[in-house]
């Protein structure tokens, strides 16, 4: 017998409330898995366990009581010996069996474990796109030839590749979906990051800032890899997705009318002007927008991107040669791709600051007595933002590092109060600052328990520099597109990376780790009261959220530069992190660089030697640990 009209209306009337249950939204079927996913503590769904980047596992078998006893359970080679920056994805129902997704870095080698018997993983295919390759993307991947992940949705593994594809797989064969053409080294674009699947649409962006690459930001149809809209970090208005409500609650930041993506640099230098979106991306299915950070704009020798003549500090750093929009947090509607909202963090960067670092979501943050849906992002200038991030309100930004180049950021107009003493202008003049351009954090993530929104455990650089502008020889895509000289050094000998546990409410820092060691890979925090990450030095260690206490700790066999994540399968939970050296701070030790020029690898050579990591034997690796007994 057929439904009745009735029947048939119930029936969607509560599809349509799972839907909103999960997602926030009816109209995304892809939303609403991942997030019955993301809910699952079994499961790492996302690059950052969800899509709000907190990189926090609801599992808590293992705990700071009894993680003494986490031992070895397996491990699993990479194929390659460079650019473990990411973490691999558990989805527990992959053709009926739990399975782990891994990338490497190049060739971008794709792996899939069936995990059905947890300590014994079995390898069931593997992926290496093997035609229409460009090696030419190796030497122009600025920061070492690394991969940060990939994404999975609706039975797709979705992933790009250094020499610019984006590739879908279905999960359970290995076999391509559809593969489209994003980045093109030849234009200095080559990708890096992990993309991130909302809405039925795939987005994602590019590294390139150092070859003078023009940074935008992509979705394509997670069902067929069309593109549904595509946006630039500069250029005109229609050309950023600017419209008249962009910035509406903060006009001070910059709003639609005045192509602010062209006359904020200096003649055609916008077409050169980086903003590349190479980090991490968010989500909130709720305000349906999506979020991510934008690079350095282009040349690292400031004067070029300044038009005032004469060029002072104070005319350079009046609104006027802002170099919009890199350096930015931009809110993005996903269905149609325009502005939202877009906040400027470094206007005028005249020190590669980066602004890519995760954009992490927390809901009911506490501030000033008001409760906010919040984004936080702990930037590469050394500064801790805090935003509202339905309108873009600043709320807080608080130094979580030393850092000398701004006094403070006024809290009225969003931009900072600059120390022309630290801060680079003329070629050929030598300027010492803190942060170094490898920031008070580089890309490595932090992670926060939800439950506790003002608290982030977070992974930080405690490097200074000296910067040096040189003269421009040249203004061509795809071509190294720096002029300057970098030395990079430890603010205090003998402690080069730090664990903090740092309130972005009140500025504190609660407790620190310190490490001689870089801290390049990510933190991970548990239920079960601790804190993963590992050490350059090849240390994977386990701490205490309340008191920084190291409670385990284990040498791996190279340094670790990833980021740790938490499943489980049959009862166990397990603990995974990739290691292999590598990313900017391990390019001398890949590339095999003279360590006595100090100035190789943009400064990285020279903190290569100070923290002797060129002693830390390469080898890229997953290592995956549990309690001890059956």
């Amino acid at each position: 017998m057929k439904d009745s009209t009735l029947q048939r209306k119930l029936k969607m009337t509560a599809a349509i409330a799972v839907l909103v249950a999960f997602s926030g939204t009816a109209s995304a079927g892809s939303d609403a898995e991942q997030f019955a996913r993301f809910k699952d503590p079994n499961q790492w769904g996302a690059p950052a366990g969800n899509l709000d980047q907190h990189r926090y596992s609801a599992l808590k078998d293992i705990n700071a009581s009894n993680v003494k006893d986490l031992q070895y359970a397996w491990s699993q080679s990479s194929g390659t010996l460079r650019g473990h920056e990411g973490q691999p994805l558990v989805i527990s129902d992959v053709g009926g069996k739990p399975m782990m997704f891994l990338s490497s870095g190049w060739p971008n080698i794709i792996q899939a474990l069936d995990l059905s018997d947890p300590d014994h993983p079995v390898q069931v295919w593997s992926y290496t796109k093997t035609s229409g390759r460009d090696e030419s993307a190796v030497p122009r991947a600025c920061c070492d030839t690394v991969n940060r992940g990939l994404s999975y949705a609706e039975g797709k593994l979705v992933f790009g590749t250094l020499d610019g594809f984006v590739i879908a797989l279905d999960a359970a064969t290995g076999k391509e979906a559809w593969v489209v053409k994003h980045a093109h080294p030849d234009k200095g674009e080559t990708i890096t990051p992990a993309p991130i699947i909302a809405n039925d649409k795939v987005m994602i962006g590019f590294g390139g800032d150092e070859f003078a690459a023009r940074g935008r930001f992509t979705a394509y149809n997670l069902a067929d890899g069309k593109k549904v809209w595509e946006f630039y970090s500069n250029g005109s208005d229609k050309d950023v997705g600017l419209t008249a409500k962009s910035n509406a609650k903060n006009p001070q930041y910059g709003t639609a009318g005045k192509d602010l993506g062209i006359h904020t640099y200096p003649g055609d230098e916008w077409q050169r002007g980086g903003g590349a979106a190479w980090g991490w991306y968010a989500y909130d299915p709720d305000l349906h927008l999506v979020y991510y950070g934008t690079g350095n704009p282009g040349l690292w020798s400031p004067s070029y991107r300044c038009g005032a003549k004469p060029q002072t500090q104070a005319a350079c750093n009046d609104g006027s040669w802002d170099n919009k929009w890199s350096m930015s947090i931009f809110a993005r509607n996903v269905d149609t791709g325009e502005v939202a909202w877009v906040y400027q963090k470094t206007p005028f960067d005249q020190w590669d600051y980066d602004g890519i670092n995760e954009v992490i979501l927390v809901d009911n943050l506490d501030v000033d007595g008001k409760k906010h849906k919040a984004l936080v992002e702990f930037d590469r200038n050394g500064f801790a933002y805090v935003l509202d991030r339905a309108d873009g309100t600043l709320l807080r930004a608080h130094k979580y590092v030393t850092a000398n180049w701004a006094e403070k950021v006024d809290m009225k107009t969003g931009r900072p109060v600059k120390v022309a003493e630290h801060s680079p202008l003329e070629p050929q003049k030598n300027v010492q600052v803190c942060p170094s351009a490898m920031g008070g954090k580089d890309q490595q993530p932090a992670s926060v328990d939800p439950s506790d929104p003002a608290v982030f455990y977070v992974p930080t650089n405690n490097w200074c520099m000296e910067l040096n502008p040189q003269e421009r020889s040249h203004t061509q895509q795809g071509t190294v597109y720096v002029f300057a000289n970098v030395y990079m050094y430890p603010e205090k000998p003998g402690v080069t990376g730090k664990i903090k546990k740092f309130n972005v409410v009140t500025g504190k820092t609660e407790w620190e780790v310190p490490d001689p060691y870089p801290n390049w890979g990510g933190t991970l925090t548990t239920a079960g009261g601790l804190v993963f990450y590992g050490s350059l030095g090849g240390d994977f260690r386990a701490l205490d959220r309340g008191t920084g206490k190291i409670l385990w700790s284990r040498k791996l066999g190279s340094g670790i530069i990833g980021n740790p994540i938490s499943w489980s399968v049959k009862g166990k939970q397990y603990v995974s992190v990739w290691s292999g050296i590598g990313g900017w701070i391990g390019l001398p030790v890949t590339a095999g660089l003279d360590l006595s020029d100090k100035f190789g690898a943009i400064g990285a050579t020279a903190m290569t030697k100070a923290a002797g990591l060129n002693h830390i034997p390469q080898g890229g690796t997953l290592y995956t640990f549990r309690l001890g007994g059956s």
